[in-house]
């Protein structure tokens, strides 16, 4: 079977599951293969019935109306003519078919059972967890998600990695980094061996002394890695990481002898972790339920339809937390464009997730918002620093993979820091000053297309008052100046006068001190305590002239 045979397959089955309709269980066997399901009997009508969702029940348990799903029968030790019974309560049940373990015996009472109540039967192996099979039938039979990034055709994960496998001649699996198996390839002619075997059994990588050192050699390649296998019965392994942008979404394994690989190898597996990458984030985005509430309680936040209580209580996060709002716009457009948006939404989700797992993303009027939760909330101007440095490298990392991934330019910017859900609204709009601002051609902003409040609070203020916007004294403050004031405040010193004088003479210390009256030297220690305690910039253009409009709001001093 070649690549075209493999792709032309998952697309139609995934065109069944999107119209409404399951796969079929011929598609089921063909996908999961016989290392997870064999066919005991079943005639081909019957293999050609929707495989609905598995549902799993124990000996002792009623089956109900189950119409189309797969049953998994537990508690195979018991007596044949027990098992021919719950065989036969399936069939009436309307199940699609019913799955066993043998355990050794003869399924010749089973096998009979089925086919005269006219239902599939179908067997696992022993070693097969029941927990594994039922996330495998599920995940063979539901998953939605793109095969490549310049196709519209879209299959499952298992259809996908036979289509790597005839690609690339050799079997497949993709793996998350932690090893547990997300899929395997299944086609006739290529064979696998005990430690493969294995992983599909226990939908996990066996425990080998060498894993961590494989898993980490690939994680941190650019390209793919060889493993030479010292067992003679033990494949040799290529691999590669499967990534979005800096992020490591799993890794893909293929066996590299059973038969060899096509010459090209190499290239075809890079080429098809850009694939999986594709396929594993729009996976990741749509069978999660708690992502989608999420989502929902940031728009009602950004809406003020949701009061913030009922949005804390959705967003799932302790008491206490803070919030840091970020917005993604396209670096040359006014928003994004339909066709770039899901795959936007799709990277800024996983790297909001990377952030803190209950992250939320909303595309909210052309824009993308992420809401990140921020456990430890700066209490001071260095921890203000240290938090903008890592949003900014969070920022960062997210513009990259979008400039590889989906072939789009972002800008990214961060708001401020918030302790109550309900300012959200509010932080939305200072966030999107931020953007403004990384898009202004005439703002001295980073070249990188990412910046937080902090980097560029100065040309923030500086535009609410070319715009007449009201200005947050409280939000928009620069921590130099809020640093000075407050230690004023607490120690009876006079640095915010002494720093308002400075600058309104044009940094003349005499002028300083005569306006304070006080002595030139006393004026000097005061300028260069300024600069030491506070990190106050007397050079700095903007944030000069920032820090003396707002110490002159401050105070409510004569100017100089």
């Amino acid at each position: 079977m070649d690549v075209g045979e493999v792709v032309a397959r998952s697309v139609t089955l995934l065109a069944a599951t999107s119209s409404g309709a399951a796969g079929t269980l011929r598609d089921l066997l063909e996908n999961l293969g016989p290392h997870a399901l064999r066919l005991v009997t079943g005639t081909e009508p019957q293999l050609q019935r929707p495989a609905g969702e598995p549902v799993v029940y124990g000996p002792d348990e009623p089956i109900h109306d189950v119409a189309g799903a797969v049953v998994l029968l537990t508690g195979g030790r018991s007596d044949p003519a027990e098992i021919a019974g719950r065989i036969r309560q399936s069939a009436a049940a309307r199940a699609s078919a019913v799955v066993v373990k043998a355990w050794g015996k003869d399924l010749g009472l089973a096998a009979a059972a089925a086919r005269e109540s006219g239902i599939a039967l179908l067997c696992t192996p022993d070693e097969m967890a029941w927990r594994h099979l039922d996330a495998f039938v599920t995940a063979a039979s539901a998953a939605r998600v793109a095969i490549a990034e310049d196709a519209g055709s879209t299959g499952d994960l298992f259809g996908l990695a036979n289509a790597i496998a005839a690609s690339l001649g050799g079997p497949v699996t993709i793996e998350e980094i932690d090893g547990r198996i997300l899929a395997y390839s299944n086609l006739p002619d290529q064979e696998i061996d005990e430690i493969r075997r294995l992983a599909i059994l226990g939908r996990r990588t066996p425990e080998r002394p060498s894993n961590a050192a494989e898993y980490q050699a690939v994680i941190t390649s650019q390209g793919p890695v060889l493993f030479e296998s010292a067992h003679p019965e033990y494949a040799d392994r290529l691999a590669v990481a499967v990534r979005a942008g800096h992020q490591v979404l799993g890794v893909i394994f293929v066996l590299v002898d059973r038969p060899k690989l096509v010459d090209d190898a190499d290239r075809a597996l890079v080429d098809a972790a850009r694939s999986v990458a594709l396929h594993l984030l729009r996976a990741k985005d749509s069978i999660s339920p708690e992502r989608e509430r999420r989502s929902e309680a940031l728009r009602g936040l950004l809406a003020s339809s949701l009061d913030p209580a009922s949005a804390a209580a959705a967003l799932s996060v302790p008491a206490g937390v803070s919030f840091v709002l970020a917005m993604v716009r396209p670096a040359g457009a006014s928003r994004l464009r339909a066709t770039d948006a899901a795959r936007v939404a799709d990277l800024i989700t996983l790297h909001g997730e990377y952030w803190h797992p209950e992250s939320a993303t909303v595309l909210e009027a052309g824009d993308v918002v992420l809401l990140l939760p921020v456990l430890d909330p700066p209490a001071d101007q260095r921890g203000e620093g240290r938090l903008a440095a890592r949003l900014r490298r969070l920022g960062t990392d997210l513009v990259t993979a979008a400039r590889r991934s989906a072939k789009v330019d972002l800008v990214i910017g961060f708001g401020a820091v918030v302790d109550d859900l309900a300012t959200v609204p509010d932080s939305r709009r200072l966030t999107a000053r931020v953007v403004d601002t990384l898009l202004d051609p005439r703002a001295d902003v980073p070249s990188d297309g990412v910046a937080t409040l902090h980097d560029v609070r100065s040309q923030v203020v500086l535009a609410c008052l070319r715009s007449g916007a009201p200005i947050d004294d409280d939000v928009l403050r620069l921590p130099a100046v809020r640093a000075v004031l407050e230690h004023d405040a607490g120690q009876g010193t006079d640095y915010a006068r002494t720093l308002l004088a400075y600058l309104g003479s044009a940094g003349s210390i005499t002028a300083t001190a005569e306006a304070l009256n006080i002595h030139d030297n006393t004026a000097r220690y005061r300028v260069r305590r300024l600069t030491e305690m506070f990190g106050v910039a007397l050079d700095a253009g903007d944030e000069t002239l920032v820090t003396w409009l707002q110490l002159r709001n401050a105070l409510r001093g004569p100017r100089g």
